[in-house]
């Protein structure tokens, strides 16, 4: 069964792929030759989330899911949240986000976040959402390689280490995208072809 990932962030497609089972065929959106800026123009990750999926399905036909994720940081009352990847401007820069994100809790004394993604599933004229979650706290510096977006800032609950510097493996079973592709998996294990 092929299934479109409406994304072009390579980092987040291999994340993915490697979370579904093998009789699936995981394309993404350059894969089908879509290069259009799809807009997310919703005030909720559900609502990004289902844009981008019924863009790819009223125009190329094809089964697909897409995901919203923002960080909700307690302290900034929710923010960025749905704009985590606009948060310093629209060149969507993940050193700018996070150097204004650490900068903004620099005299906070809460520092606890949480991750949160949306995954939009357009499936035989269905539309099934997945909502998987993360908790943790804003470092007060980077750390870490791996992973993309706030990752070396992001530290989950019962781990020492942030989001990139611990394995893809680990990271995968603990993470908001993890946990919401693991309920995408499940799902599609029941659907017959």
């Amino acid at each position: 069964m092929k299934l479109v990932f409406a994304t072009h962030n390579q980092n987040k497609f291999e994340e993915v792929k490697v979370l579904l089972p093998p009789y699936i065929e995981l394309v993404s959106l350059t894969d089908i030759g879509c290069y259009d800026e799809i807009p997310e123009t919703s005030e909720t990750l559900q609502g990004n989330a289902q844009i981008k999926a019924d863009f790819v399905t009223d125009h190329y036909n094809l089964p697909c899911f897409a995901d919203d994720t923002g960080l909700l940081v307690d302290a900034l009352n929710g923010a960025p949240g749905v704009y985590s990847a606009r948060y310093a401007g629209e060149q969507k820069n993940a050193e700018d986000n996070m150097n204004k994100l650490l900068s903004e809790l620099e005299n906070k004394d809460s520092r606890s976040a949480r991750f949160e993604t949306v995954i939009a599933l357009n499936l035989k004229e269905q539309n099934i959402h997945f909502t998987g979650v993360a908790k943790g706290q804003i470092t007060k510096v980077k750390n870490g390689q791996k992973g993309f977006g706030y990752d070396p800032i992001f530290q989950p609950e019962g781990y020492e280490k942030t989001f990139a510097e611990l394995s893809l493996e680990i990271k995968n079973t603990i993470s908001h995208r993890g946990k919401a592709i693991q309920q995408l998996v499940t799902f599609l294990q029941k659907q017959s072809y």
